[in-house]
């Protein structure tokens, strides 16, 4: 193992890497009943798709073609949201995003706010 793959996963806490390493909500649904879209400055760009109503979210699933950092944000979203009210969902933000993670870079906490934004445009688009 290098010493830049070691120091990655040495300089990062337990819910970042779960975060950023896992799969199960990352696909494009064909039908969402919510659907949302942002790209950042840098790149990134993340879509949310939801199913539920405007009281509750049954699935919620993303697509991002970005860094490790943005995929552990879509991540850390949907394991809040999926579930839950879609009241409870629009109390998700980049900083609840960011302390649940622990160790997002400063200079990433960008990813968070691209990640809330596509989030809360599949929201508005489900109500």
């Amino acid at each position: 193992m290098s010493q830049e793959t070691t120091d990655f996963f040495n300089s990062h806490s337990l819910n970042f890497l779960e975060m950023a390493l896992r799969h199960d909500h990352s696909e494009r649904m064909a039908n969402p009943d919510g659907y949302g879209r942002r790209r950042g400055d840098c790149g990134d760009e993340v879509e949310f798709f939801l199913l539920g109503d405007s009281k509750k979210l049954e699935t919620v699933s993303f697509f991002i073609q970005g860094c490790v950092h943005t995929t552990a944000c879509c991540n850390t979203i949907a394991c809040f949201a999926e579930g839950r009210s879609t009241e409870q969902a629009w109390q998700i933000t980049p900083e609840k995003i960011a302390d649940f993670l622990q160790t997002l870079p400063d200079d990433h906490f960008h990813c968070a706010e691209l990640a809330a934004g596509a989030f809360y445009r599949a929201l508005k688009d489900l109500s």
